[in-house]
């Protein structure tokens, strides 16, 4: 496998939980992976992957290149470029890189893929989009690659192909628009109130070199032997978007381990102490300006949050602060229902990487619209996730066009119904079955019906109870990693088969056979 990201998005876990499911049904696994950090640290991937054979390109020199001045993605050992456009980030996004630097951000990759034995693998499966695989089309041409499309490079270059049309009509290019001033001022009439928004938003010397990259991206999916999307959706939008023949991909969803997250009794005093760890003795949550910790509670805090029967409706966000998460509109949907609680509800935000955030920083709008009932535990390791959901009642996605996120799958698990908006990968997760319904969905982008919602949800705990019932059956029938494995080999065999027919057999020996 190869991951070219250090470990904090959903790919690093689904490549941390379907490993071991693939090695429990005779698989061999390897894995090439970025790094940040010291041993011990969340971002660190022999860490955070423990018990793999993990190979690194180590992206700490870069980070410390970055924080004295330099390009971290021109270090010797460059950083990753990223599919988001942040502010002050040493991983810059990768529509801001020079097509030059594609040799030296694929070449970096040859040594830890050769350590991890590219050369005699069945099948290189990619995570993403991205220089890995210049490397190994390069390197380790009989080998059949995979492709896992996660949902956030697709996302990309949707963003860039946006930006591209909005130029376009401009009569300028990607490239032009960074000194475009009069074509800006002329926008006033060319463009609608999205496109407007758009272009003041935009930080175009970021973007100017997209087209090449959006071309780029759709070149290596199409070099594939074989794609997995994560969704239907995601496998449609690949189809159409990327140009591959709908054969050549598969749908597999994100799994859960079972084992982790499952329910837990919930005994007097227990969720107090889960969010006393969270929220005041270790606090991690953090403001425009402040460190990790700068955002911290105390035993008064807990009173006002669980209220004075430890009955408060605790509804849970997890994840990081990306634009499409959305969660300052989820912070103002909740401040703007809450006076229509006839119950005690509390908002918990669970996550936040240190020092990332697009758009509106959430401890910010919470501020503007008081932060009465709304708590911020900053980021936190996986290990704590289990405890965090089973203290809380309903899992809150405000997400626009998120491809398949893990945390749904997990919050179920633990038997947590999920409220999301009828975007992206969502309603392929949840209301599957009508007769039994394992969440709510709303319009995206509708703050009054995210409000309607949450107002419903929090007056009506029995609804509340029988839908997270039906969540935990779900995935206890449909989610487990164990279950999806025989998925991800046929998607290996169709890799396999697809490259002898245009490549030739590999070199190395191979399962062609059917997947048990």
């Amino acid at each position: 496998m190869g991951l070219l990201f250090f470990p904090r998005g959903g790919a690093a876990y689904v490549v941390r939980y379907l490993s071991p499911a693939l090695a429990r049904a005779g698989w061999s696994i390897s894995l090439a992976a970025g790094s940040l950090g010291e041993p011990g640290e969340e971002t660190h991937a022999p860490t955070f992957f423990h018990g793999l054979d993990v190979h690194v390109v180590d992206f700490t020199d870069a980070v410390r290149e970055f924080e004295t001045g330099g390009d971290a993605i021109a270090a010797p050992q460059p950083m990753h470029p990223s599919y988001e456009d942040r502010v002050g980030a040493p991983d810059v996004v990768l529509a801001s890189v020079p097509p030059e630097l594609i040799a030296h951000l694929s070449s970096v990759w040859e040594a830890p893929l050769q350590a991890a034995g590219a050369d005699r693998a069945d099948v290189l499966h990619l995570h993403h989009l991205t220089p890995q695989m210049e490397a190994a089309r390069r390197r380790w041409p009989q080998v059949p690659v995979v492709a896992h499309l996660h949902g956030t490079e697709l996302n990309l270059i949707e963003a860039i192909e946006d930006r591209v049309a909005l130029a376009a009509k401009l009569g300028e290019t990607l490239a032009t628009m960074p000194t475009a001033g009069a074509a800006l001022d002329a926008g006033e009439g060319l463009l609608d109130a999205g496109e407007l928004e758009m272009m003041r938003s935009t930080r175009w010397d970021s973007w100017r070199h997209g087209e090449f990259w959006a071309a780029r991206l759709k070149q290596q999916a199409q070099s594939a032997d074989h794609l997995i999307a994560v969704s239907p959706l995601r496998r449609d939008e690949a189809i159409s978007r990327l140009g591959i023949a709908p054969d050549r991909i598969t749908f597999v969803p994100n799994g859960v381990d079972m084992d982790r997250f499952r329910p837990r009794p919930r005994t007097p005093g227990s969720r107090r102490a889960t969010f006393r760890r969270a929220l005041v003795e270790d606090p991690r949550g953090w403001t425009e300006t402040g460190p990790a910790g700068s955002v911290a509670y105390t035993e008064s805090d807990l009173d006002r949050m669980l209220g004075p029967a430890d009955d408060a409706t605790v509804l849970i966000f997890v994840g990081r602060f990306l634009g499409f998460k959305q969660v300052p509109a989820l912070i103002r949907a909740f401040a703007r229902a809450r006076s229509r609680f006839t119950r005690p509800a509390s908002l918990v935000i669970w996550g936040g990487h240190p020092g990332e955030w697009e758009g509106e920083h959430p401890v910010t709008v919470a501020r503007q619209v008081g932060t009465d009932d709304i708590y911020f535990t900053g980021w936190r390791g996986h290990d704590d996730l289990p405890d965090g959901l089973a203290a809380s009642d309903i899992l809150v996605i405000p997400s626009v066009n998120d491809a398949y996120p893990q945390v749904p799958l997990e919050a179920m698990a633990v038997g947590l119904p999920v409220l999301g908006c009828a975007s992206g990968g969502i309603p392929a997760m949840i209301n599957l079955d009508p007769a039994r319904p394992t969440g709510w969905l709303v319009p995206p982008n509708d703050p009054d019906a995210f409000a309607d919602a949450l107002t419903r949800i929090v007056n009506d705990p029995g609804e509340v109870s029988e839908r997270g019932a039906n969540a935990l059956a779900h995935a206890c029938a449909e989610l487990s990693w164990e279950g999806l494995v025989p998925r991800f080999e046929a998607a290996y065999v169709e890799a396999i088969e697809h490259h002898v027919r245009h490549s030739g057999p590999p070199d190395g020996p191979c399962r062609p056979q059917s997947p048990a």
